[in-house]
């Protein structure tokens, strides 16, 4: 078993409109399981399962994070499927429809750009 104190806890991004990527992350990522469990105040949420908040977004002071790439676990192939079409219902762009990709046999994502245009991914690892 990997040692926890080597993995990684928590990503942030600073956002150029809260209430925008707020939505969208909450659109994309509820077929994952995924949802807001912890807030500070206005223009700051984690995202995770129940007392484990592991991505942020906070109202940037300035400048926006990124762009940058943040994939999320999906435990099956049709909640990629699902985190897809949730994520371009909420106001995604797409950046590549849910399919097989060639960095290993079973992986299988799909990508999608955020409001401040971030590379989102849900991926699944395991055989259909």
């Amino acid at each position: 078993m990997a040692d926890p104190r080597y993995s990684l806890a928590h990503v942030g991004l600073e956002v150029g409109d809260f209430a925008a990527s707020r939505a969208f992350y909450e659109g994309a990522l509820e077929p994952l399981g995924i949802g807001v469990v912890m807030e500070f105040g206005e223009g700051y949420a984690g995202f995770g399962i129940p007392g484990r908040p592991s991505f942020w977004i906070r109202q940037a002071d300035g400048n926006v994070s990124g762009p940058t790439h943040i994939a999320f676990h999906a435990t099956d192939r049709e909640r990629v499927d699902a985190f897809h079409a949730a994520a371009l219902a909420a106001g995604g762009s797409d950046n590549g429809p849910p399919g097989l990709r060639p960095y290993h046999p079973t992986y299988y994502g799909a990508f999608v750009l955020d409001p401040d245009g971030n590379n989102i991914e849900a991926v699944c690892h395991t055989p259909g």
